[in-house]
């Protein structure tokens, strides 16, 4: 198989993901929990896949502290902007309606059809806070 994409909408408490193939089928999916077990649920469906990256919307905002534990964790992770996604869900679905599963799906869509989306860096702060590496 090749890569796939694990399109992410952050919350502060929770996160919704959706897999993605490079033909845009669904692989999988689901809703997780942003603590330390949430966390290693929501990367349970992505690591099956040894070619894979997390496309997460709003790295710069609400999407940050999760994005930077995906790259702390050697994970690739490219920042998806929320009006890239905002499009993407009003082409596919006809409407404006926004739900966590239609705005993953979205930012999949989005990452498997973009070149050239700003990948992740670990964010130095972060690092300095000891905020860069999940609770283990």
């Amino acid at each position: 198989m090749g890569r796939v994409v694990i399109g992410m909408d952050p919350h502060k408490r929770s996160a919704t993901i959706e897999v993605l193939d490079g033909g845009e089928q669904v692989l999988g999916g689901g809703r997780c929990g942003t603590d330390r077990d949430g966390y290693r649920q929501m990367l349970a469906p992505g690591r099956r896949y040894k070619d894979r990256v997390w496309a997460v919307e709003g790295c710069g905002g609400v999407g940050r502290p999760l994005a930077q534990r995906l790259v702390a964790d050697g994970e690739t992770v490219v920042d998806v902007p929320a009006k890239l996604s905002a499009r993407a869900r009003v082409f596919s679905t006809g409407n404006g309606r926004k739900t966590d599963a239609t705005d993953a799906h979205s930012i999949a869509v989005v990452a498997v059809r973009t070149a050239g989306l700003q990948q992740v860096t670990q964010d130095e702060e972060h690092i300095a806070l000891r905020l860069g590496r999940p609770a283990r």
